[in-house]
């Protein structure tokens, strides 16, 4: 997979997520829209640019699985399962700490955690995070694959965009463990049955 952004471009998305603007960025799936998660006014932003209902969570994304429990209370099986797919194109479903406001959640008790697979997206989240991991679109469109396909106005709200090159395009399967139960199929969702079969 293509890496096209540089340190400078990393260093300013980073900045911009700090002063609670947004930031498109590659995912190993689909381009993911950034805001800073424990942010109320930066994840209300999110929420504006895509057009999204309020009461539809927001996961959020983090460099690893190890992070992932600064936001998330993970049981056991929780954390082998994160430990076997983290990076990877799957969101996790855990109980949130109290840190994660309810904004993102829609006011849920549990929240979705993604570490994605992808150079670009990981160097980001190791300069800051935890950031919104939710597609870069507006709700009901289509999720963009490649920058040259953003929508412009869509675009206008962002500060920064990170260009990684194409993506993958199968977005991530979505699965709560606590549960046994996979909320949305997409990328490596057989393995992930298996998996929660298995164990």
């Amino acid at each position: 997979m293509s890496v096209r952004a540089s340190d400078a471009d990393l260093d300013a998305a980073a900045a911009a997520l700090r002063e609670g603007d947004l930031v498109v960025y590659p995912t190993e799936t689909v381009y993911g829209l950034g805001a800073d998660a424990l942010d109320p006014d930066a994840i209300e932003r999110a929420y504006a640019a895509k057009g999204r209902d309020r009461s539809k969570p927001m996961s959020l994304g983090v460099p690893s699985a190890a992070a992932a429990r600064d936001y998330v209370v993970a049981g056991e099986r929780e954390e082998r399962f994160m430990d076997a797919f983290l990076p990877g194109p799957v969101t996790v479903v855990c109980e949130k700490r109290d840190v994660v406001p309810d904004a993102l959640t829609g006011g849920r008790e549990r929240v979705g955690v993604r570490v994605p697979d992808h150079d670009v997206a990981l160097a980001l989240l190791e300069r800051v995070s935890p950031v919104t991991a939710t597609s870069a679109n507006r709700s009901g469109t289509g999720s963009v694959r490649d920058v040259a396909d953003l929508d412009p106005d869509f675009r206008d709200d962002v500060a920064v965009v990170l260009d990684g090159g194409e993506t993958g395009g199968v977005e991530s399967t979505v699965v709560d463990v606590a549960r046994d139960e996979v909320i949305r199929a997409g990328a490596n969702a057989d393995e992930i049955r298996r998996w929660l079969a298995e164990h």
